[in-house]
């Protein structure tokens, strides 16, 4: 029986080295079957896989990142507060030129609405002790004339509405020569209904200008700043409401210039204020409420003649009689309780969010009785200014109520928290002579 030499145990793979490396095709002697000469078959070197010099290294492709959901995010202020102010947005530069331009635009405008304003004082009240004056060639100016209070109506008329343009971004050149030919074409024409119609557009006109004209309001000091702005820009309108000379029913002349008034400014907001979608949660619970307060000041008169009692009905009339007896006049309610207070809260509120500009529209309920006093009738226009003006102070008082409660409840508490948040008021917006669109 023939021997046969014992099978060796394979060896173990031994790693690739250097020398290896430099001769690939070196043959490995391994008696396997103890035979001798016998080799096995050449070693494949394992793949380079170091980069070569000159050739890149395919990388795989980065995986796609997940896609992030844009969640709708309500602008409060806690939101609102998030941005420092260094990286906050700012307004557009206005160029050298241009800005001189506008300047000298701003103050031919003042210039312009001074005179007409002069010449209404002049022509409804006896200011002037010589209505007379002497002119060269013999020329007599008769300052108790009519036509006086008519041309100061027509420039202030014609300044407003050009200011108003330029205000919302529209053309104010074409739209103030239009209201200039209607206005004269009124006097020229002298129907009556075409005054009452230029009266109405007037006042309407003052009212919305009176709002749009606002900054935002930073400190309490500054929101009484624009009150006065809005106050004094609706006095003028009414000037120049009363100058027309218009012959109209006063209450029917209040509604209907209140309710254009009011049309005109949520027109205009609703482009200032991002649409419906800017409003947020909060602003709707702003609008409902200034449209509840708007109602119950408007209808509290009627309601209480068809449903009050005639005992609760006398008691209060004799409390207004009262009132008007001790301190000359009685406030009136829409301007005390609603317009005021919401330009107070408005411009304060626009200094931090643009949800402000919906507040600012219910303060037409002060600019449109300021721009139609002038034509009630019934108290002396002394009282009526009076009246005015006890309800401008008592809307300053009430609305910087509702500042000190808002800022209690979404600011910071304590001095050096409400410092801050002062300084973080930071949300930009033109000046006042600059376009808001």
């Amino acid at each position: 029986m023939a021997r046969t030499t014992p099978r060796r145990r394979a060896e173990p793979a031994r790693p690739w080295s250097r020398r290896r490396e430099q001769q690939p095709g070196a043959r490995r002697q391994v008696g396997v079957d103890g035979r001798a000469g016998s080799a096995s078959a050449p070693v494949t070197p394992p793949p380079d896989r170091s980069p070569q010099r000159g050739t890149q290294r395919a990388e795989a492709p980065p995986p796609p990142a997940p896609a992030l959901r844009a969640e709708p995010v309500e602008e409060t202020a806690d939101t609102a507060l998030l941005v420092p102010p260094s990286t906050a947005p700012e307004p557009a530069v206005v160029p050298a030129r241009s800005r001189v331009v506008l300047r000298l635009l701003a103050a031919l405008w003042l210039l312009i609405t001074l005179l007409g304003t002069g010449l209404l004082v002049v022509g409804l009240f006896d200011v002037l002790p010589r209505t007379e004056v002497d002119l060269a060639a013999g020329l007599v100016l008769d300052l108790d004339a009519p036509w006086v209070p008519q041309l100061g109506a027509v420039a202030v008329a014609t300044t407003y509405v050009w200011a108003l343009a330029a205000r919302t971004g529209g053309r104010p050149a074409v739209f103030g020569l239009l209201t200039l030919g209607v206005a004269v074409a009124v006097l020229v024409l002298d129907n009556g209904l075409l005054r009452n119609g230029a009266a109405v557009m007037t006042c309407v006109v003052a009212a919305v200008l009176a709002v749009v004209a606002t900054v935002p309001a930073v400190g309490l000091r500054h929101t009484v700043r624009e009150v006065v702005v809005a106050t004094l820009i609706a006095a003028v309108g009414g000037l120049a409401t009363v100058g027309l000379a218009p012959d109209v029913d006063p209450l029917r002349f209040q509604y209907t210039t209140l309710g254009l008034a009011l049309l005109g400014a949520f027109g205009l907001i609703y482009r200032l204020g991002a649409g419906l979608h800017g409003l947020g949660r909060r602003g709707v619970v702003i609008v409902v409420f200034g449209a509840v307060v708007l109602a119950l000041t408007l209808a509290y008169a009627e309601l209480l003649r068809r449903y009050g009692t005639p005992v609760l009905v006398e008691w209060l009339f004799d409390g207004v009689d009262r009132v008007r007896a001790l301190i000359g006049a009685s406030p009136r309610p829409i301007v005390a309780l609603l317009g005021v207070p919401a330009l107070v809260w408005g411009t304060h509120m626009r200094a931090r969010r643009r949800q402000g500009w919906w507040v600012c529209a219910f303060g037409v309920g002060a600019t449109v009785p300021v721009a139609q006093a002038l034509l009630d009738p019934e108290p002396s226009r002394a009282a009526a200014a009076l009246g005015l003006g006890y309800g401008v102070v008592v809307g300053l008082v009430l609305g910087a109520v509702l500042v000190l409660v808002d800022l209690a409840l979404t600011g910071n508490r304590g001095r050096r928290g409400r410092r801050a948040e002062s300084s973080s008021a930071v949300r930009p917006e033109p000046s006042r002579v600059e376009a808001l669109l």
